[in-house]
């Protein structure tokens, strides 16, 4: 299987340079593809060698639970793989980088392939993925009871009245984020979120309640990945899933006569001292959000191309925290 995949991203390579001449896009991607594949590898070994910040705290917090709340020890575990390449968002990369190389049929063009190409070359960028781990190493400092501060985020008291948001629960910053779990669909028709294998044990252990989207996407709290990373660590087709369960739930509301709130509408107010690429990608959403959200990278071109300039930004990681409950 695996000399098939080699074969099949040899292949693709071949075929991108000798029908790049005179077609700028390909050539885009003909660059791009080893640009990108070289940074996912980087970032591997820049968690490996305890170059990426907040992948460090995970570790530290993850520790200092486990010590003092033995209890929470085999959750902490499932934690502390978001330190690692054997993380889910790390994991979520290499599985879309290999999307473009061995499935480049799944996309509707070669401009879909290099906006997805440039998206993974973000997502990589160490200090972006660093930010983007403020999620679950706060859920990390929630669990602590206080003990150990948020990062990157303001008090949970504080962003909920910010934000006039409802409390979903320990574990409430990974809820949209498909590297952690879904929504799926009970016999009502609700759509509900279902956390991935041991991530279940949030539920379990701090007895939350079963979250609904329709509830989440009205009155959700801020999280980095809803705010600021939603288009950078999803893929083309989680994008298109997402777009259709908000716009089924609007449609849902209307028909009763109500009014739904996009979860995705505006961004919700609780980050504190993030990178300027964080605040790159805000900009890279925002712009996202004012295009036609039905529209997805594998069928139409992507928003995303237009913010290429982002690759080469130079930011530096803010080591300010704000202490919070």
């Amino acid at each position: 299987m695996a000399e098939m995949h080699k074969f099949r991203f040899i292949f693709f390579a071949l075929t991108l340079l000798l029908t790049a001449c005179g077609d700028p896009v390909k050539e885009q991607v003909t660059r791009q593809l080893p640009a990108s594949e070289l940074r996912v590898e980087q970032l591997a070994e820049a968690l490996e060698n305890g170059q990426v910040r907040n992948a460090e705290l995970i570790r530290q917090y993850a520790e200092k639970i486990s010590q003092s709340k033995p209890e929470l020890t085999e959750l902490v575990k499932v934690f502390r793989q978001d330190a690692t390449a054997q993380g889910p968002m790390y994991l979520a990369l290499v599985d879309r980088l290999n999307t473009v190389k061995n499935q480049p049929e799944m996309f509707a063009d070669t401009q879909a392939i290099y906006d997805e190409l440039l998206n993974i070359y973000q997502a990589a960028d160490p200090v972006l993925y660093s930010d983007a781990l403020s999620d679950p190493l706060n859920v990390l400092a929630d669990m602590s009871g206080g003990v150990l501060p948020r990062v990157n985020s303001l008090s949970k008291a504080q962003s909920m009245q910010a934000n006039n948001a409802q409390d979903f629960g320990t574990g409430e910053q990974l809820i949209g984020n498909p590297s952690y779990g879904s929504w799926m669909t009970d016999s009502s028709g609700m759509s509900f979120w279902a956390w991935y294998g041991m991530y279940s044990m949030i539920g379990d252990i701090f007895g939350s309640r079963r979250v609904y989207y329709n509830d989440w996407g009205r009155h959700r709290n801020y999280s980095y990945y809803n705010d600021y990373g939603r288009t950078r660590y999803s893929s083309p087709g989680q994008l298109k899933k997402q777009t259709r369960l908000d716009a089924r739930t609007k449609k849902s509301f209307a028909g009763r006569g109500q009014k739904f709130t996009s979860a995705y509408g505006k961004n919700r107010t609780g980050a504190s001292s993030l990178s300027s690429q964080s605040k790159t990608a805000q900009s890279s959403a925002n712009r996202f959000r004012s295009q036609n959200t039905s529209k997805s990278s594998y069928a139409k071109k992507s928003a995303s191309s237009r913010s290429a300039s982002f690759r080469n930004s130079r930011s530096n990681t803010s080591r300010g925290f704000a202490r919070g409950k």
